[in-house]
């Protein structure tokens, strides 16, 4: 089969090898791959400043769908045939995270990841792909979207709230879209009037651009008649303190991303006095991964694409990534 490894910590290195397919053991399920789509995180960690001590050469990326191949014995969670979608930080099935399944568990890095053209789960690491969205689609869930779920669960979304979504990355735009749903007020930031246009087609009532009001914290605050947000789905990282001054008197930030790197100067009067709720947001478990995409078949919720490539290409769509010239998810066809 084929497979994407990266030979070093760089995009340049990334090479397409030929390998044995997988085998499928007690348990287990053979997955021939697809699509696959990336996240920023793939960039952290090809840029070495992420997972420095990986072991080289990997195979990248995380999320995929695609068509179980062959079952191992034992297996009645999956048959051949089925579509599925392997769940991203495998051994995460239900209830809170524990430290070992967040440092050892995560495909992509540490264990294998999804560009190549098959691989091996156990048959409980796996969910039943929506029949309504397509293979490209459904490998857009396992972080971006579950991360803006579990975000917005975690803060307690109500209808009549409102949340504030930073950027037309995928996570924002899965936020943006699931917030509506649940009948909130979204706000968005953007750098640019396609992709406000492209928020506000998803429901944003209110879109600021953060390249004309950098602070724009305040001007946050007074599209909510100096109220503030009840929720911050923060992807940026470096721009905390400006959330800080957005949310509103006990409300909650989501720290989810850190595209704007990995430290931000903060004044802790701003996190106390009004009593903010701030929590690090790591994706979600297979529950919450099957929960999520009841939720989107009832509403028949579609993610935003913004583009695809082929596996040899793969480097062309980290790139685009990279260069932030994206909205929506990026996406890798395997045929």
């Amino acid at each position: 089969m084929r497979a994407l490894q990266a030979e070093a910590f760089s995009i340049a290195s990334l090479r397409l090898v030929e390998q044995p397919v997988p085998q499928v053991r007690r348990g287990e399920i053979l997955i021939r791959i697809k699509a696959a789509s990336i996240n920023y995180r793939d960039l952290a960690i090809l840029s070495g400043t992420y997972m420095p001590q990986l072991k080289l050469p990997y195979v990248p990326a995380s999320d995929a769908c695609g068509v179980v191949e062959q079952v191992g014995e034992g297996v009645t969670r999956f048959k051949a045939g089925d579509r599925v979608i392997p769940v991203y930080i495998q051994g995460w099935r239900d209830g809170a995270l524990t430290q070992e399944q967040r440092s050892g568990g995560s495909l992509g890095a540490p264990l294998t990841g999804v560009l190549q053209d098959y691989i091996v789960v156990p048959a409980e690491e796996a969910v039943h792909a929506p029949a309504y969205l397509s293979d490209a689609e459904c490998a857009t869930l396992p972080i971006a979207a579950l991360t803006a779920w579990s975000c917005l669960q975690q803060g307690g979304l109500q209808a009549g709230q409102t949340v504030l979504v930073q950027g037309t990355g995928g996570v924002a735009l899965f936020a943006a879209q699931f917030a509506k749903v649940a009948g909130a007020r979204v706000i968005g930031l953007t750098s640019s009037a396609p992709k406000a246009e492209l928020l506000k087609k998803l429901g944003a009532e209110t879109v600021i651009n953060y390249r004309d009001q950098p602070e724009w914290g305040p001007e946050v605050r007074k599209a909510t008649d100096g109220r503030g947000v009840d929720i911050v789905v923060e992807t940026t990282g470096s721009s905390l303190s400006q959330s800080l001054t957005a949310v509103k008197f006990g409300g909650f930030i989501g720290v989810i991303g850190f595209v704007g790197g990995y430290e931000t100067p903060l004044n802790i009067k701003q996190l106390i006095v009004p009593m903010i709720r701030m929590h690090g947001v790591v994706v979600g478990s297979r529950a919450a991964l099957e929960s999520m995409i009841r939720m989107m078949s009832m509403h028949q919720l579609r993610p935003v694409i913004d583009s695809s490539f082929p596996l040899a290409q793969a480097p062309d769509a980290l790139r685009r990534m990279e260069q932030g010239a994206h909205s929506g998810k990026i996406v890798i066809t395997m045929d």
